[in-house]
């Protein structure tokens, strides 16, 4: 991969803008959700931009993919529970939206970069031939 630092990828950029609207969003829930869903949604958020950048930081692309793996199920994780703020109607609706669409896109670039890391491996761990040696 030609990009060698995370600060570098836009996936990354995206999840940490995504991160602040989450922030934005919950910062209008009631006090109450404070240790609830509020929690819960940062969380998430906050997962995404850490295991790409932690994934982007390993000497691995094993590890690599793993972390991007995870930053994957952080962002299904995130649409989910920005829906359910949506059908208990905490929070602003536009910020809300905005977050759900950059959600959908962090996971489809999240999910490109994971098939291309598994694509190196596979093109890694491939055996050379005996011809290929001479």
């Amino acid at each position: 991969m030609s990009i060698s630092h995370f600060r570098e990828l836009e996936v990354w950029r995206l999840a940490m803008s995504l991160a602040k609207q989450v922030y934005q969003l919950t910062g209008d829930f009631p006090r109450d959700e404070r240790y609830g869903l509020s929690s819960q949604l940062q969380r998430s958020a906050v997962s995404i931009p850490s295991n790409i950048a932690e994934g982007n930081a390993r000497h691995s692309t094993r590890d690599y993919a793993r972390f991007v793996s995870m930053a994957l199920g952080s962002s299904a994780e995130l649409q989910t529970q920005l829906i359910l703020s949506g059908e208990l109607m905490l929070g602003d609706e536009t910020t809300r939206t905005i977050a759900i669409e950059e959600c959908e896109r962090v996971g489809q670039m999240l999910q490109r970069l994971h098939q291309s890391l598994i694509r190196r491996l596979e093109t890694e761990s491939q055996v050379p031939s005996p011809e290929s040696r001479s």
